[in-house]
């Protein structure tokens, strides 16, 4: 159900439940709705992405940095939009040398010459999150990978990009405010590693 506006309420979702949701849709409803675990701490990924809070903490990259224009910088900032209901924790807040911000996210992941809709998505709003609460222009966002040496790639954030993100927070809202039983991922790869395969009805 697109353009059906933000649902009123005191429901906030997490740009993790939005990589959840671009997953497969069904996950909120399982997880959010029915409340069913998934019992992630068993998946090999999520155990190391839970790594890199520890990771980053110890590496240094100021050098880069600086070469980004960074004149200041917040680390783990905890934020929260009433108006587009969303929080979560940024890994770092980055105060660019133009008067814009910028959020920068470390990734357990590899470059691979792309950047993937889940992470852009994630980036856009925690875009959002900054430009609300520090009444700041924000432009674009950072990723650091760090099984690539720490390779970091500049997203730029577009107005398209903006709408595509607040389109999935009200579809998340609907789902979980309506009890919402939506459509499957169109990715049938997808369920063979899903830990809800045996209870989706398809």
């Amino acid at each position: 159900m697109k353009g059906a506006g933000i649902v009123s309420g005191s429901v906030s979702v997490t740009p993790s439940l939005v990589i959840e949701y671009l997953f497969c849709p069904r996950f909120i409803y399982f997880m959010e709705v029915l409340k069913i675990p998934q019992h992630e701490d068993r998946r090999y990924k999520v155990q190391k992405g839970r790594e890199v809070h520890k990771y980053k903490s110890s590496v240094n990259i100021e050098y880069k940095r600086k070469k980004l224009g960074v004149v200041k910088k917040k680390i783990e900032q905890e934020l929260a939009s009433k108006k587009y209901h969303i929080h979560g924790v940024i890994d770092e807040i980055l105060f660019l040398n133009d008067g814009t911000a910028a959020p920068l996210d470390y990734k357990f992941a590899e470059y691979k010459d792309k950047v993937f809709k889940t992470y852009k998505t994630q980036s856009v709003l925690y875009g959002l999150l900054i430009k609300e609460n520090y009444l700041v222009d924000v432009r674009k966002g950072f990723i650091v990978y760090t099984r690539s040496r720490d390779h970091i790639e500049e997203i730029i954030f577009s107005d398209k990009d903006r709408r595509g993100a607040i389109t999935i927070i009200e579809d998340i809202l609907r789902i979980m405010e309506k009890n919402f039983f939506p459509k499957a991922t169109k990715s049938g790869r997808r369920c063979f590693d899903c830990c809800y395969r045996t209870i989706c009805i398809k």
